[in-house]
């Protein structure tokens, strides 16, 4: 069982499954942040990027996780940049000034805010530019096609080091036989 489009909700995460060769996710992990009736958006959780969150945002440069590069969210509005934020323990969304919640210690950061009120509260922020977006039924159909495995999300996966192989972590911490996919060889040739 790999989930179904009813198990996607906001904070699941969409990891690739080997046969999906798309170059946009190709072993990729996928934070969803929105799942409604109007569609799906979420974020590419292991695609740094070349570029810093200080050539782009300046003001939060100092304030990002480990390497402070601003990742590709996805292949949607390459421009727009978003901000995740895993909270410290004890710390709720709900009253956090500056932030709308996904899922219990992950939100959304308004990067118009000021970063001194929010990061004595954040164990960590990651910054994207751009997402990745479904329409209504798209992303069920590529479920039900097998390209995506919906899996929960642990709060620290969204300011997961990338060089720490996140694809791979994800799945084998799902146990047999989703584990397995792990072992799949990433060098596969596209022709």
């Amino acid at each position: 069982m790999v989930g179904s489009d009813a198990d996607v909700e906001p904070g699941t995460l969409l990891v690739a499954a080997p046969q999906l060769l798309d170059r946009n996710f190709r072993r990729t992990v996928v934070y969803v942040i929105h799942h409604r009736a109007e569609g799906t958006l979420g974020v590419v959780l292991n695609r740094p990027s070349e570029v810093t969150v200080g050539e782009v945002l300046p003001k939060w440069a100092q304030h990002a996780s480990e390497p402070q590069a601003l990742f590709v969210g996805g292949p949607v509005e390459q421009r727009t940049a978003i901000c995740l934020a895993a909270l410290r323990a004890g710390e709720d969304t709900g009253t956090v000034a500056g932030m709308v919640g996904v899922r219990g210690p992950v939100g959304l950061v308004d990067l118009d805010g000021d970063p001194d009120d929010l990061v004595p509260k954040a164990r960590g922020l990651r910054f994207f530019a751009g997402y990745a977006g479904w329409e209504p039924g798209q992303l069920a159909g590529e479920i039900e096609r097998g390209d995506w495995i919906v899996v929960p999300a642990l709060p620290d996966d969204v300011i997961a080091d990338p060089g720490a192989e996140l694809w791979g972590r994800v799945l084998r911490r799902q146990g047999p036989p989703l584990a397995f996919l792990a072992t799949h060889p990433g060098d596969v040739r596209l022709n």
